[in-house]
């Protein structure tokens, strides 16, 4: 927390006191200065795909080359729900493929995903008029570290353990435990697909008891689509999005190759659309135009979804098999298990005997110049301690390959260390 200086108010002392996610990104961007970093295997940047790189270069020289556009992208405030154009291309894309009867103003921009769920998360939980504190479900630990401090008010967030599911080799899957989820006070229910950080995805009849339970109790389903189809389409399952007028779905144009444009989409019904709309104007009076501008051609033709079929899932997916047979290999003798690769742009490992914390052992790896993230950190809202939450590791395998090998080696040598 800051130490001297001014007092802080309580929504000062919430957003620094520390938290995974800014110790997660402060030593990303110490690394990219040139930290001494040998494997940056802790963040989710995604990687640059030559292929994809060359069509956001020749769209930036298409702008270019309009003056007017640049122009109109630099030089002027969009509404807050987002540019016309962009919005009407979104909703028209989800109609073409999947029926869904939306229009623009079902869909919204924000800058981020992360935005997106600070503004979700506080709309719909949090202490109310009567004094009652409506809570977020996450009905499917570990969530992503990102979630985990953005809550206002203490005690917004409730979650439940997963069933875990032995696939056999060295492989698991966690599965929703619909018996065990809480479901008063509730404001919403939030789950990511693929889920990060363990690449999990739901499958349809779980979304679907989700969506159920979530319209049962009056409350939203919030469906973080961040690694999702349509696009990026980092998904390694043949799933489709499923929305209804009960569903918040966000997007994002950050893991299609353009994190730093910062551009979140949400899909809703109206009410939540303008509510969203709202939070931008007081938050930061509009969004940023560049992501906008850039993709709306690619959305409105359809390329976007060559982009993301032909080039970005076959490059993960090829990827990441890769990557998981090579820890399989590595890690052989010691008493681990891998989440199935299903999708994102990570593997999640389990480290069953581990003798100290992930914390410790994340300060081990970073002596030897390999990020990753802690378990610990994806673990909230569960009301009882859990030794599983102090196994695990994320591993994100989207840079070069020989840093992720050289990484993988380094963590299994360090676990070796310690048995």
């Amino acid at each position: 927390m800051i130490g001297r200086g001014p007092s802080l108010s309580l929504f000062g002392e919430k957003m620094t006191c520390g938290s995974g996610i800014l110790e997660l990104m402060d030593d990303l961007g110490k690394a990219l200065d040139g930290g001494g970093t040998r494997a940056m295997l802790g963040g989710g940047n995604p990687a640059l795909i030559p292929e994809v790189s060359a069509v956001w270069r020749r769209r930036m020289e298409e702008i270019l080359a309009n003056g007017d556009e640049f122009d109109r992208m630099v030089g002027h405030y969009d509404s807050p729900q987002g540019k016309g154009r962009f919005l009407e291309a979104v909703a028209g894309l989800m109609n073409d493929q999947y029926g869904w009867g939306i229009g623009p103003e079902n869909v919204a921009v924000t800058n981020g995903s992360q935005s997106t769920f600070f503004a979700l998360l506080n709309l719909f939980a949090g202490k109310t008029r009567d004094g009652a504190v409506k809570r977020i479900l996450f009905p499917l630990m570990p969530e992503y570290i990102g979630y985990a401090d953005q809550g206002y008010t203490e005690g917004m967030f409730v979650s439940s353990r997963p069933e875990i599911e032995d696939l056999g080799g060295n492989t698991f899957k966690y599965h929703v435990d619909f018996s065990s989820l809480a479901t008063e006070h509730l404001g919403a229910i939030c789950v990511s697909r693929p889920t990060n950080p363990t690449g999990n995805v739901l499958t349809d009849e779980e979304i679907r008891r989700l969506a159920q339970m979530a319209g049962d109790a009056g409350v939203p389903l919030l469906v973080d689509n961040a690694y999702g189809t349509p696009f990026p389409h980092i998904i390694f399952r043949d799933v489709s999005p499923i929305w209804d007028e009960n569903i918040v779905l966000s997007m994002s144009l950050s893991k299609i190759g353009l994190p730093s444009l910062r551009t979140g989409i949400v899909i809703a019904r109206t009410e939540i659309i303008e509510a969203v709309t709202a939070v931008n104007a007081v938050a930061s009076l509009s969004n940023g135009s560049v992501g906008q501008v850039l993709v709306t051609p690619l959305i409105e033709s359809g390329e976007i979804l060559e982009i993301a079929n032909r080039i970005v899932r076959p490059f993960y997916e090829k990827k990441g098999r890769e990557t998981v047979a090579w820890a399989h290999e590595c890690f052989a003798g010691i008493n681990y298990a891998i989440h199935a690769l299903e999708g994102s742009l990570f593997f999640w490992v389990w480290f069953k005997d581990l003798p100290v914390t992930t914390r410790e052992l994340y300060e081990r790896l970073k002596a030897r110049g390999v990020l990753v993230v802690p378990g610990s950190y994806f673990f909230y809202g569960l009301a009882e301690p859990w030794d599983h939450r102090d196994q695990c590791i994320r591993v994100t395998y989207s840079q070069a390959d020989a840093d992720v090998r050289t990484g993988i080696e380094i963590i299994a040598e360090e676990i070796r260390k310690l048995s």
